[in-house]
């Protein structure tokens, strides 16, 4: 099963005391192949942006016909 390691960043809606305060939360986690599509759009849609994204396990070019 091939896992992606995400890092991303997103605003922290918790801790805003003013509109001028914005503190921004970086996460790292692994997210399947199968549920990568949903998880981009679920930290865009927090207005977060995706900073890196690594193969964490499995080989790269699987499953495209490059092998």
């Amino acid at each position: 099963m091939r896992m992606f390691k995400v890092t991303a960043c997103v605003p922290s809606q918790t801790r805003i005391r003013t509109q001028r305060e914005l503190q921004n939360t970086f996460f790292t986690k692994l997210v399947p192949y199968e549920n990568w599509f949903k998880e981009q759009q679920r930290i865009q849609k927090a207005g977060g942006r995706i900073v890196k994204v690594e193969l964490a396990t499995g080989k790269p070019g699987m499953d495209v016909g490059l092998l």
